[in-house]
């Protein structure tokens, strides 16, 4: 039987939004504490016994969050064109990051965005299925 390690990381940050068409209160600029959850795997053990090292995978989240922080989420690509939403927010963060920590046995696997402590998203890829 072949295992694997999921870590974990949490960083969060203020930003306001509005919800384009939508038909209730969110519809107008209204703003959130967003609490973010990184999920990472990681195939085997370096000569530290660590899948990957927390203070990289906390350092890459922060980076990929930092440009939103205390913004208008709708002002900045892609939310200018799309609706920000938790579950869009999700997935932004979970192809920059990829984009970033990916590498031979580790993955990004999935990122959960909390816009209140009652209400989250989280977006993952399944190996193999093309969307």
């Amino acid at each position: 039987m072949k295992g694997f390690y999921t870590l974990e990381v949490k960083a969060h940050f203020s930003a306001a939004h509005a919800l384009r068409g939508y038909p209730g209160d969110c519809a107008r600029l209204h703003g959130h504490n967003w609490h973010i959850t990184l999920f990472v795997r990681a195939d085997k053990l370096d000569e530290l016994g660590m899948g990957v090292d927390y203070k990289l995978l906390k350092r890459a989240l922060k980076d990929a969050i930092a440009p939103w922080d205390h913004q208008n989420l709708n002002e900045i690509p892609p939310f200018d064109r799309i609706n920000p939403t938790s579950e869009a927010v999700a997935r932004e963060l979970f192809l920059r990051l990829a984009d970033t920590i990916n590498q031979p046995g580790i993955r990004v696997v999935a990122v959960r965005v909390a816009e209140t402590c009652t209400a989250a998203a989280t977006y993952q890829e399944v190996e193999g299925l093309v969307a």
